[in-house]
């Protein structure tokens, strides 16, 4: 192979790879926030003083079939 081809080749398997990575970061990304999201939700709206976001939050989680007590 001569030196062009093979710079060609090394430039799109570089190609390649950079999607695959961005999917990947992008995932991640995307779990992070959902997790910081589902905490924020249960413990700063869940475990609320005040009583009309404790029960906004409670009458939700029962629609949703999800048990509470």
């Amino acid at each position: 192979m001569s030196q062009s081809q093979l710079a060609h080749a090394a430039q799109t398997s570089t190609q390649a790879a950079l999607p695959v990575a961005a999917a990947q970061v992008g995932r991640l990304s995307q779990a992070l926030m959902a997790m910081v999201l589902g905490l924020f939700v249960v413990g700063m709206v869940g475990f609320s003083n005040i009583d009309v976001v404790h029960n906004a939050a409670h009458d939700v989680r029962h629609s949703n079939a999800f048990p509470c007590h």
